[in-house]
């Protein structure tokens, strides 16, 4: 079954396959102008530009079924390689503590944050968190997301962290999009493990992983290595047991301090570092040596909806690009430090609060973000060989348009594999 798309203005995020942009390439945009797409079993197998009468009426006749774009601008769909969608109910009530100055520690030294959403998830059923997980990726499609990363985390028993991943497990099954789903056991000490810590990495380690990799429920594990959650050695104990049965990393690091997290991502060849908000040169020589590495570097990755949501500092940004990395930006999608389900949201956050040139946060939120999951040869560009996730705008000069005109969804229709969702 052969597709083809046509009369497209621009065509954004032609790269060739399996790229990803590090420091001054984050500037360089590869687009196509009048451009066209024939897509079989949901690859694209031949795309190019400027076609004439001719070649459109020969490539309308060798396909099964043609789509004019009508003019409009395509960009890749949004890759958002960090959220943890599967909860239970917001924390309205912490909102307002923060706005009254409570900070994020304070919260959670009192029984709020991770710990209140686990209370709230434990007491849910999978149907019923499976209902509401599946909304928010309808409404993360509609804005555009056609790869989705999901945490578990907000369990925090063996029950409730098993009950998270079989229902991204069902997510997947269901949905179109790419999703792929990450054991984060070690989100937070359950107030039972206050004073036994390591009772808790020993049920992580023999109760829940045994069966995360029986039943095949996480394509990563994920660690909250920060202040006040697990240390440096604690995070690598369980990266280390996780390495032995072939499952890599993402960490959470340096949200709170500089705590060792992105060290300790490079020194057990993470695939990501997320959050990054305390980060100096120490840190960005780690990443920096991870990229000379054969297993491919640690993408360091922003988040800054949970910066703005928190009030916190963040990630600086152009430090990392002006030394040479790459960047990738996520949205954090959770109920406690970022309710934003838009990548376009956090496009414009990035431009405006983290200095980076529209351009630039477009690759963050596309191959980059690809590249923290080791999806680049499939998504976040448009080229032969990969996916053909999509989106049509009608934005003018959509790279700047998006996030200059913020607040608003961009997305006029959302193709995944070729096919409209």
């Amino acid at each position: 079954m052969k597709k083809l798309f046509y009369n497209i203005s621009k065509l954004y995020g032609a790269n060739e396959r399996g790229t990803f942009k590090k420091g001054h390439e984050m500037q360089q945009l590869n687009t196509l102008e009048n451009a066209w797409m024939l897509v079989e079993n949901g690859t694209i197998i031949q795309m190019g530009q400027c076609p004439s009468e001719k070649e459109i009426e020969d490539l309308i006749n060798h396909s099964n079924e043609w789509i004019d774009l009508e003019g409009l601008e395509v960009l890749p769909g949004f890759v958002d390689s960090h959220t943890h969608i599967v909860f239970a109910a917001p924390r309205h009530e912490e909102f307002a503590m923060r706005i009254q100055g409570a900070t994020y520690e304070e919260i959670a030294e009192n029984g709020g944050g991770i710990l209140n959403s686990a209370k709230k998830l434990q007491a849910m059923s999978e149907n019923d968190l499976y209902e509401q997980a599946s909304k928010r990726v309808i409404l993360m499609l509609a804005h555009g997301t056609t790869t989705i990363e999901i945490k578990s985390g907000y369990g925090l028993t063996v029950e409730a962290e098993i009950k998270i991943l079989r229902v991204v497990k069902r997510l997947k099954e269901n949905f179109k999009c790419t999703i792929k789903s990450t054991f984060l056991g070690a989100h937070a000490f359950p107030a039972e493990f206050k004073n036994n810590q390591q009772g808790y990495i020993d049920l992580v380690l023999n109760e829940m992983l045994p069966i995360v990799i029986a039943e095949k429920l996480a394509d990563h594990i994920d660690v909250f290595c920060d202040k006040g959650f697990f240390s440096v050695e604690q995070t690598s104990l369980i990266l280390e047991e996780a390495a032995k049965r072939d499952i890599p990393a993402k960490i959470h690091a340096n949200e709170l301090g500089l705590t060792g997290g992105v060290q300790t991502a490079v020194e057990h060849q993470a695939w990501s570092a997320d959050h990054l908000e305390h980060c100096e040169e120490n840190e960005i020589a780690a990443l920096q040596k991870g990229f000379s590495q054969n297993y491919g570097g640690t993408m360091p990755v922003a988040l800054p909806g949970t910066s703005y949501f928190l009030g916190i500092p963040y990630a600086p940004i152009r430090n990392f690009i002006g030394n040479g990395l790459p960047v990738a930006l996520a949205t954090d999608f959770n109920p406690g430090s970022s309710p934003i389900c838009s990548i376009q949201t956090i496009w414009a956050l990035a431009c405006t609060q983290m200095k980076m040139m529209p351009v630039e946060a477009f690759h963050a939120v596309t191959c980059n973000a690809a590249r923290a999951l080791r999806l680049e040869n499939e998504v976040g560009s448009l080229a032969v060989g990969m996916r053909a996730d999509f989106f049509t705008t009608k934005t003018v000069d959509a790279v700047k348009g998006i996030p200059y005109f913020f607040g608003q969804n961009h997305v006029d229709r959302v193709f995944v594999g070729g096919d409209r969702v």
